[in-house]
């Protein structure tokens, strides 16, 4: 018999069972994304980030053990901290435990998180303690075989009151990049 200890309330947020993650990852090397960096999606994280007016925005795909933020848009400009009080950056790779883009994708539908502390099971979760996180917006890359390749999202180290513009934006932001993919899988063309 053994015997796990309790774990503290705050993180009893659990990762969605993801049952497609072993196609989606065998997709993504087809397609070529969620291996490496990619400049248009860059640019295309830089254009949500303007649209939206947030910090962060990311293109994300996720495979069966992480999430790779393919485009990335970070702040330009970092707050000036002292050594032992640094918060660890956000990179391209996270754990899939880690953030919201999971629940997105096995949801099948966007997620508005205008202060994720309102919400016990997404407050729990690591971004908010360790990158300080309040507010998400996120919407899933549904490709025309159905199957859901990975996220488009902003998020905001403050609450932010997206409503129902933001989550028409983030809706269509994903809808627009999942037509510059299939056209550059069609086309062999960069976005």
């Amino acid at each position: 018999m053994s015997y796990d200890p309790p774990r503290p309330a705050g993180r009893l947020l659990l990762t969605p069972d993801d049952k497609e993650a072993p196609a989606r990852a065998r997709q993504l090397r087809l397609l070529g994304l969620g291996e490496r960096p990619d400049p248009a999606l860059d640019a295309f994280a830089d254009y949500l980030a303007e649209l939206t007016g947030a910090p962060y925005a990311m293109v994300n795909f996720i495979d069966e053990n992480r999430q790779f933020f393919a485009g990335l848009h970070t702040p330009d400009v970092r707050p000036v901290v002292r050594v032992d009080d640094r918060k660890p950056e956000l990179g391209r790779h996270m754990e899939r435990d880690h953030g919201f883009c999971p629940h997105v994708v096995v949801r099948r539908k966007a997620l508005v998180l205008e202060d994720v502390c309102d919400y016990p099971r997404f407050a729990g979760n690591p971004v908010v303690d360790e990158f300080g996180i309040r507010s998400y917006l996120g919407a899933p890359l549904i490709a025309a075989t159905g199957m859901v390749l990975g996220t488009v999202c902003v998020v905001d180290v403050q609450p932010r009151p997206w409503g129902r513009a933001g989550l028409e934006t983030i809706k269509a932001s994903a809808a627009e990049l999942v037509m510059r993919l299939e056209r550059r899988e069609a086309d062999g063309f960069p976005l």
